[in-house]
């Protein structure tokens, strides 16, 4: 049966913010009485303001994204807080996938640092200039149980930590961390030894969610046995690449670290300064292994 017009129903419905007509919401801006939503509302003394208000208040002409609700790592808040996780996600299982049909492919994913070995001609590995190497390997899962506990790791870190840092902060957190973990894996193991997953970026997620919750004053008791957990099965269990699991963890404490103590004054500079820094690293260890294996 339709419903007539001025029905209880009617009224009671919310209204819609007025720069997101498809978002209703509860909310208005405290100078201008508009509706508006989560993404919309700017914190003011008493309540919240509409970008297109604070704009106008304070005369500076920015742009209303300038005014936009910020993480706790300066980073803007997002209708979907874990898009990009589900999109790294995405990603580890198409290449599962693409991998379980091709062995070829597989062998031209993996970390290794310089294959055949002596006395045959090495013609392969990051050390023969194959050093996107350093990036495929994180993405690259052969067994189904790695795949799904990196997996199930990356969703329960990463959703959190992707809200808390912002989209951008997020990215260079996961990247710095599985470059890091893949760097110390060159520089530590084998040159034959093959070695594949997410675990380094996975680590970093574990390093980061340690220090923001250390930030916020939470419960460390839960992280820390996880982490506890994972770094007995890192060093009692044989064929992980344990270089890799302590190389993100570094890369992810760090990086955390800078990421919801910088200052705010020069938030971006030391955020994005750290994470320039890990990669600096990383690129003066992958050299220097280079240079030790050529």
């Amino acid at each position: 049966m339709d419903q007539q017009a001025g029905s209880p129903q009617d009224a009671q419905s919310l209204p819609v913010c007025y720069r997101h007509p498809d978002r209703e919401t509860g909310i208005r801006c405290t100078r201008c009485e508009r509706p508006i939503c989560p993404e919309c509302m700017v914190s003011a003394s008493v309540g919240f303001q509409c970008p297109d208000c604070v704009r106008g208040g304070s005369g500076t002409g920015h742009a209303p994204d300038a005014a936009r609700p910020r993480t706790l790592a300066g980073g803007t808040v997002t209708a979907d807080p874990r898009l990009l996780t589900k999109i790294l996600i995405g990603i580890n299982l198409a290449v599962f996938i693409a991998v379980q049909t091709s062995t070829t492919l597989l062998n031209d994913l993996v970390l290794i640092g310089s294959w055949p070995p002596a006395p045959f001609n090495p013609t392969e590995g990051v050390a023969e200039g194959q050093w996107w190497r350093l990036v495929t390997s994180m993405f690259t899962h052969e067994a189904i149980w790695h795949f799904a506990f990196n997996m199930l790791s990356l969703w329960w870190l990463g959703g959190p930590l992707e809200a808390a840092l912002g989209r951008a902060r997020y990215l260079a957190l996961y990247f710095c961390s599985g470059l890091a973990g893949s760097a110390l894996t060159y520089l530590l193991a084998g040159p034959t030894t093959a070695s594949l997953g997410a675990s380094g970026a996975i680590f970093g997620l574990f390093g980061a969610t340690a220090v923001l919750m250390r930030r916020l004053q939470y419960d460390m008791r839960p992280i820390i046995a996880l982490l506890v957990i994972n770094l007995i099965f890192t060093f009692g269990w044989s064929n992980i690449a344990w270089q890799a699991h302590i190389g993100g963890l570094v890369a992810g404490v760090v990086i955390g670290y800078a990421m919801v103590h910088a200052p705010r004054e020069r938030r971006s500079l030391v955020q994005y300064g750290t994470c320039a820094l890990v990669l600096a690293a990383v690129v003066l260890l992958t050299v220097l292994r280079t240079l030790q294996l050529t």
